[in-house]
């Protein structure tokens, strides 16, 4: 790492994130509802996406697994 930025810059990421005009309104709307702040609101929405795609994605895996087992058993032959 570079000594002209300290080292902990590098352990958490911090970043501007650009929304639309309705994006910000929906944003603070469901934040108010929820008691939250918008920063808050937009890190849930963030794990729950981010969570979302990993059980996607392993379902996916499975499901092939499952599917094609024969034809993976053929092909490691």
């Amino acid at each position: 790492m570079s000594r002209l930025v300290p080292e902990w810059y590098h352990l958490e990421m911090a970043m501007n994130l650009r929304l639309t005009p309705e994006q910000t309104a929906a944003l603070r709307k469901a934040a108010e509802e929820d008691g939250i702040s918008m920063q808050e609101a937009a890190l849930r929405a963030i794990d729950t996406y981010t969570s979302r795609r990993r059980k996607l994605i392993l379902g996916a895996i499975e499901k092939i697994k499952t599917e094609d087992a024969e034809l993976l058993r053929r092909l490691a032959k």
